[in-house]
Order: C-alpha cells, then structure tokens, then sequence
C-alpha cells in the first residue's frame, strides 16, 4: 500500500508542478477554449492541461519501475508499454484537436489505433466475469477492447463540461477501483500482491489530484481533450486489466458478490458518466443528430438550469460518483443490510440537496 501512496503523492507533485508551466505555454500560443453558446464559462480560458497529466501519468511510472516492491511489473513490459504507448497517441492527438479542432470522426480514429494498440500489447479482454464467459478469439477480443476503450474515453470527455469535474469524478472513482483492485489481488495473489491495474489508477488518481487545484473553480486552466481523452483510456486500461483477465473462479464460488462484482463496479465507477453519454446518444439520435454532435443539454448544464451554482453542481455530483463508486465496492467488506440502509440514507439526502433549489422556484411563483 505504502508504494502505491508514494506513486499518487509523486504524479501528483509532477502534474502540479508542470501545469503552470503548460498554462504559460498555452496562453503565449492563444490556446484558448472557445467562448460557445454551450459552454459555461465567461472567460477565455486556456487548456492543454492534459499534457501536464501525461506528464505526471509518465513520471509516476518511471518511479514506479525503481520502486521494489512493483519493479516486477515492469519484467515483462509489453502491458505497461501497450498503456504507456496508447496514453501517448491518445495525449498528442487531444493537443492537436485542442489547437485545431479536430473533426469527430477523426478522433474517433485516433481512439481506436490507440485502443488497438493498448490491447496488442496484452491489455485486452480476454475474458468476462459472467459464468466465466472466455472469449477465445483474439481478433473479438481486440474488438471488445477497443469498444470498452471508446466508451469511456467519450464518456469522460462529455461529462468534462464544468471546471474540476472530470478530473474529480475520475479521482472519486479511481480510489474506488483501486479499493477493490487492491483487495482482489491480495485474496488472489497473498504471495505477490503487486498488480498492474492498481498501479494505472495510482498514477490516474495522482495525476488528477495535482491537476485539481489549477482546475476546479474558478479554473485557471482546461484539462481540454488531450486529458479528458488521456484520464477516461487509462481508466478504461484498468478497468479492462481487471475485469478481462481474472478468473472469477479463484475468488472462490462461495462468494457470490465478488465474482459479479468486476461487472457491476465499472459501471458503478463510471454512472455519470455513462448515463451521460447514453442520454446525449439518445437524445441526439432522436433530434436526427449525430451522436457526437454539441449541445447544452449534458446534466451539468441540467445541475446549473436547477439554479446550483458552478461549484456546488459539481461537489454535488461528486457526491453522486462517490455513492455509486464505494457504496458498491463496501458490499464487499460490510454487511448487505448495513450498507443498503446507508445507501439509502446517503441518496435520500443527495436527492434533497440536489432538487432544493426547485423549492426557491416554486415560492416565488407562489408569490407572482
């Protein structure tokens, strides 16, 4: 454990350390977010903030591969270049599209040759934790892979729309995976409990953490697409180190909630997000849009119209990331009527204090 804090702590310092340095830049070469109908912000603001999370993200594993106790990951470094690579492709192709604006499908090719590349360096589904479904053709699991990779890098990059949002989301739910990544490879490898996918969420959560301060509101700086592209891959590059290649069966048959657990947790870990992404989808597909075309219609601007203000939208759907994220990962370590009355207790106020404002709007029409 104490090796994994010293990776957060030391991507954390790089990524906060560096993203005044990517701010100076990017203000001298007038990378500025565009001041759109859509948007929320007022100020020209600058981004390419995501080249300083890349920089912690990449200086978090180079420390992690002269640290003792997880060098060992670094043997056979085909995975760890697969992750490193693909962040890389996915990083320079978010500071293209944020100087140029890049067109969607464009991006949405550039995801799929680093997501390709992530899962031919051995990150790949290999196999899904339901009935020990194998998935044994390796062209279907390079497909899976890069589904899986899409959806969350779009999924982060639509849910990136209020300053701190993303990166404190992707935090919340970071220690979250990381609790249970942590504890799975401990009952499973008691031995050896050094593990890759513990390490990527380390560095995530480090890199987003030193990222935070320059970023939550007001922001000084934009992650832009080179990070919301950068955090949701290695997110998704976790998530599929878990989830593709452990054998629900060594957690033991009679444990029920573990072995369906690398399913439910992904999606707990990403719900925002995810709903999201589907209700754009869904909603733009019905408008005869297409999907990845803008709107203002993302449920941080549904927080804003409720009448919350900038930061308490976005601590409010903290709350939210956090009750989905550990409410399903506490299953594992507490008893399930405890942790249903708990969740039960946690929505009911989040849903008071998220609806609120809809009071002050209904006593002054009262009063018209």
């Amino acid at each position: 454990m104490r090796a994994y804090l010293f990776i957060v702590v030391i991507a954390a310092i790089t990524t906060y350390l560096v993203t005044p340095m990517v701010r100076r830049i990017a203000e001298r070469g007038l990378i500025f977010s565009p001041l759109r109908e859509r948007d929320v912000h007022s100020v020209p603001t600058p981004r390419l903030g995501g080249v300083a999370i890349f920089a912690g993200v990449m200086v978090g594993l180079l420390f992690a591969s002269r640290t003792p106790f997880l060098e060992e990951l670094f043997e056979q470094p085909a995975p760890v270049i697969g992750i490193a690579g693909a962040a890389a492709m996915v990083c320079l192709l978010g500071v293209i599209d944020d100087i140029w604006d890049l067109h969607w499908i464009t991006k949405l090719a550039g995801q799929t040759l680093a997501a390709g590349f992530m899962a031919l360096n051995g990150v790949a589904m290999l196999s899904i934790p339901f009935n020990e479904v194998i998935i044994g053709s390796p062209r279907m699991s390079i497909i899976v892979t890069v589904l899986v990779v899409l959806v969350t890098i779009n999924a982060v990059n639509f849910v990136d729309g209020l300053d701190g949002l993303a990166a404190g989301v992707v935090t919340i739910g970071g220690v979250a995976f990381f609790v249970y990544s942590y504890g799975l490879a401990v009952d499973t490898s008691p031995d050896s409990y050094a593990n890759l996918a513990s390490l990527i969420i380390s560095v995530l959560v480090g890199a987003c953490l030193g990222f935070l301060p320059h970023n939550f509101n007001p922001a000084r700086i934009f992650m832009g697409d080179s990070g919301s592209m950068l955090i949701g891959l290695l997110l998704a590059a976790s998530t599929i180190r878990v989830t593709g290649q452990v054998d629900p069966a060594l957690l033991g048959r009679e444990r029920v909630l573990p072995t369906f657990l690398p399913i439910i947790l992904p999606v707990a870990v990403m719900f925002l997000p995810l709903l999201d992404l589907m209700l754009a989808v869904v909603r733009r597909m019905l408008a005869g849009q297409s999907p990845f075309s803008a709107d203002a219609k993302h449920l941080h601007h549904r927080m804003l119209r409720l009448g919350h203000s900038h930061a308490r939208a976005v601590l409010l759907l903290y709350l939210w990331t956090a009750i989905f994220a550990f409410g399903t990962v506490s299953f594992l370590m507490l008893p399930p009527g405890t942790v249903i009355s708990v969740l039960f207790v946690a929505i009911a106020v989040t849903l008071i204090l998220t609806f609120y404002p809809l009071r002050a709007r209904l006593r002054a029409k009262e009063e018209i």
